[in-house]
């Protein structure tokens, strides 16, 4: 039973991690939390749908075409919603981030409607026993994807140089720029990473449940908020290993009978990290020269 839940969480927390990714990358760089992030998860997975009942695309083109198209929204949101407020106060971006939030809600509820939209069956459904443990080809797909998508991008940070100039920006946004680094360029590579992973998470969670809607994006994005800040905000893999806490310890709390508190668990458990350890699993304190 334990087993079983631990292997359901683990699946959940995956695409956690997706999302919280996102929110980790853009505020190790920027110091901004993007809160419109939960909104472009929505809308990929809008997108896959699209593309399976519209199109009749399987599942690698949905899922390709759902990252591009939020790659290309999240950069123009960086550029229209945010860049022209970097100089301002903290408080300026914060409230351009929720206003952005409410509009793509808006926006998708108009087109959509508010009620939730089955995602078009793409995947046979087959279930694999190894012991007592079961598990789906859903599940598996699920897991190979996400962890496929979150290799790539540790790769991508620590090997390949626009990599290495977002950690250099993460260190010291002003001195990168002052060592030649196009830190400009490099917030928007992170915006459109980081709003990829998320449009790979919306997709793979509308084919998990079997359903999307306009507002989906609310709960998964405080969610992949807690897992962020409860891995250590600013840590990629604090993000990940955040993302996997979050799914397990939600799984295991539906089936100890607590689904009606389940999205109080994320926060839950955030708290009672946080007590002991105020930079999160994985962050470190930060001193900066005054």
């Amino acid at each position: 039973m334990i087993g079983q839940q631990l292997l359901n969480g683990i699946t959940l927390g995956a695409t956690y991690a997706l999302i919280a990714l996102g929110y980790t990358m853009v505020y190790g760089i920027i110091q901004l939390i993007n809160f419109a992030h939960g909104e472009i998860y929505m809308v990929g997975a809008f997108v896959g749908v699209l593309m399976v009942s519209v199109f009749k695309q399987g599942l690698l083109v949905s899922l390709t075409v759902a990252m591009l198209t939020c790659l290309i929204i999240g950069v123009s949101i960086e550029r229209i919603a945010y860049r022209p407020l970097r100089g301002s106060n903290r408080l300026s971006p914060l409230i351009s981030a929720i206003g952005v939030s409410i509009f793509l809600q808006t926006l998708m509820t108009k087109i959509e409607g508010p009620q939730p939209v089955g995602f078009p069956h793409v995947i046979e459904d087959a279930i694999y026993k190894f012991g007592s443990l079961e598990i789906t080809k859903v599940q598996i797909i699920i897991l190979i994807v996400a962890s496929l998508l979150m290799a790539g991008l540790t790769f991508i940070v620590k090997y390949v140089k626009i990599g290495k100039a977002m950690r250099a920006a993460s260190e010291d946004y002003d001195a990168a720029a002052l060592m030649g680094i196009n830190v400009n360029k490099v917030i928007s590579f992170t915006f459109a990473i980081g709003s990829a992973l998320a449009a790979a998470g919306g997709v793979l969670v509308g084919i998990y449940f079997n359903s999307v809607s306009p507002l989906m994006g609310v709960s998964a994005g405080l969610k992949a908020f807690c897992a962020a800040v409860l891995g250590g905000i600013g840590s990629i893999p604090g993000a990940m290993l955040g993302g996997l806490f979050i799914g397990i310890a939600e799984t295991l709390g539906i089936a100890g009978g607590f689904d009606l508190y389940k999205d109080a668990i994320a926060f839950t458990l955030l708290i009672v990290v946080l007590l002991f350890r105020p930079t999160g699993l994985l962050g470190r304190p930060i001193q900066r020269k005054v």
